[in-house]
């Protein structure tokens, strides 16, 4: 899993969550065609029942990020 899922699925699991019980998503990518790429990845970390989902294309705070991720998840 790439550095950003991991802390993402860290702080989940801090708040006594997971990606399953993930609802929302916003993927941010300053290239839009970027996003092909992370699909994969992104199927294969919310499994069977993904949540609902935007992509937006915009400028991110630092050249070097290619993305930015965040989740609204339930409550274990």
């Amino acid at each position: 899993m790439p550095p950003s899922l991991d802390i993402i699925e860290d702080v989940l699991i801090k708040a006594g969550s997971s990606f399953a019980q993930v609802v929302r998503v916003t993927y941010m990518l300053p290239d839009a065609a970027d996003f092909e790429a992370c699909w994969p990845i992104l199927q294969a970390t919310f499994g069977a029942n993904p949540p609902a989902a935007t992509m937006i294309e915009c400028g991110l705070i630092d050249p070097k990020y290619r993305i930015e991720i965040e989740v609204t998840a339930l409550a274990g």
